[in-house]
């Protein structure tokens, strides 16, 4: 398996790299943003370890640029900082995991072999229902001619429904897909931000599921 490691820090980044090769994987590693980009879009991984702290472009901007050139190969960011916010960032901007330094090899291991089982799923261009389209690439909602407004966990969480249209889903699989796996907090922040979307798309698009959850209507 392929692993492509953009990491400026160069001995963690060896480090990194010499123990990913012991596991089984064929490394490739650079050290700045426009690198990491370059390789990523010009040469095919499995897998992308990205760091957020980058020289030249950040980890962000390099992520916003795969998923704009509809690159969609499951990407793992790195940061040094320790912050619900850097999380929500990577997970906004379509990256697949996220650990912070410092973290367990074991642990970082696991999640690329998941990640590696999970692959890059066949994304659609664009999502739509009815007069309602989605662009993941253009980060862009039309509701027939008119241009949406939408905040980054907005965009994230109607893209979610688009993705699984007409299907029930609960707080905490909407919390697990577009907040974070590990969120703990209280999971009627779901149903604040289905209010905010319902305001902005049509109340009539989503159902609420007495005792089960949510679902955009289909049709």
């Amino acid at each position: 398996m392929r692993v492509l490691v953009v990491e400026d820090e160069q001995a963690f980044a060896e480090t990194l790299r010499k123990g990913l090769v012991a596991e089984g994987f064929s490394v490739d590693v650079v050290h700045t943003g426009p690198d990491g980009l370059w390789r990523a879009t010009e040469h095919p991984y499995d897998v992308i370890v990205l760091d957020i702290m980058l020289p030249g472009m950040s980890g962000y901007e390099v992520l916003k640029g795969l998923r704009a050139a509809e690159n969609w190969t499951p990407v793992l960011m790195l940061t040094a900082k320790d912050g619900e916010y850097d999380e929500a960032d990577a997970f906004d901007l379509g990256a697949d995991d996220y650990l912070t330094k410092p973290f367990s090899y074991v642990v970082l291991v696991a999640r690329l072999r998941a990640l590696l089982r999970r692959g890059a799923p066949e994304r659609p261009a664009v999502l739509a229902v009815g007069d309602l389209r989605l662009d993941p690439a253009a980060r862009t909602v039309y509701k027939g001619q008119e241009q949406l407004e939408l905040t980054a966990r907005e965009f994230g969480l109607l893209e979610f429904l688009l993705r699984r249209r007409g299907e029930a889903l609960s707080k905490h699989e909407i919390l697990t897909h577009v907040w974070d796996a590990h969120y703990d907090g209280d999971e009627n922040v779901v149903e604040v931000y289905i209010g905010y979307l319902r305001r902005k798309i049509g109340a009539e698009r989503i159902t609420t599921l007495r005792g089960v959850g949510y679902r955009l209507v289909a049709d």
